[in-house]
């Protein structure tokens, strides 16, 4: 949660139990992040103030012992049909009243924190101290918590003001010597007749990740027609090949049995593809 961000589903990341709203459809998570009520959630992203966020799953007991439970928002519907103040009294802008067009939940003065003692309840800020699989001796977290329906529950990830202190700084340049793995590669398609896309107007985006496990293919815009996508070791060998679905806006390969190095990453579109170069760190 910070300068970047990625227009995934944000109800309950696509898995819900049961579909209340189809309102992000146009860019569904496609398996970015999948519930599973019998492990501890994976570490999904950090906080502005520095804290890691999980999933909706974790150690029903801060000390990381027990049973596994779903991470519970402390945050109710309030009674109200206009919405003038927030719960503590203050002051708001006022917004339509409450009715079948705005019902409750609509809108953030809807909610108000009703703290408990229970465990598997989270804070004001949406998280709790607790040991987790990557934080053994405990940490604050942060929980992106949904309802037993699993659908997205307010305040979603963090409350209306983080735990720690916030940093918000956006870089303008790089000042330190990098190495750019993921240039554009513009030459000629000599089997269609059809220029590379240059980077400047790139169709897609590719990444690696940092542990080598995994390389995403991100196009810009809803797929309209299958993307297919493969990857070429620096001699030409074909190493493993995948697609982005109609209606989806991204895919996966997986790297974990490849060796430390460079790759390219072919994108076709239609009549148009571009290459991008890949590093996969091991």
């Amino acid at each position: 949660m910070g300068n970047y961000h990625h227009h995934q589903n944000p109800s309950a990341f696509d898995m819900d139990l049961n579909v209340t709203s189809t309102v992000c459809s146009l860019y569904d998570a496609d398996g970015l992040y999948k519930i599973d009520s019998t492990k501890h959630s994976p570490l999904i992203g950090f906080a502005y103030d520095g804290f890691p966020i999980y999933g909706a799953y974790a150690y029903k007991d801060t000390n990381g012992m027990g049973a596994i439970a779903r991470m519970k928002s402390s945050y109710v519907l309030r009674n109200i049909t206009v919405r003038t103040h927030w719960a503590d009294g203050t002051d708001v802008l006022d917004g339509p009243p409450v009715d079948a067009t705005y019902p409750l939940g609509y809108f953030r003065e809807d909610y108000e924190y009703v703290p408990t003692t229970k465990t598997d309840y989270l804070d004001a800020s949406n998280g709790r101290f607790c040991k987790t699989p990557e934080y053994p001796n405990g940490i604050y977290c942060y929980f992106a918590t949904v309802d037993e329906k699993w659908n997205s529950a307010y305040p979603y990830v963090v409350g209306p003001n983080f735990y720690g202190v916030k940093t918000t700084t956006k870089p303008t340049s790089i000042t330190e010597t990098v190495t750019i793995y993921a240039d554009s590669v513009a030459t000629k398609d000599t089997t269609k007749s059809s220029v590379l896309v240059n980077k400047g107007t790139s169709f897609a985006n590719v990444f690696a990740s940092r542990d080598g496990e995994f390389v995403v293919i991100q196009i810009n815009d809803l797929v309209k027609q299958t993307i297919y996508v493969e990857m070429y070791s620096m001699d030409g060998k074909l190493i493993q090949k995948t697609s982005v679905l109609q209606g989806s806006t991204i895919a996966y390969m997986d790297t974990r049995t490849l060796y430390q190095g460079l790759y390219i990453v072919k994108i076709t579109n239609g009549t148009e593809h571009e290459e991008r170069k890949v590093f996969v760190e091991k």
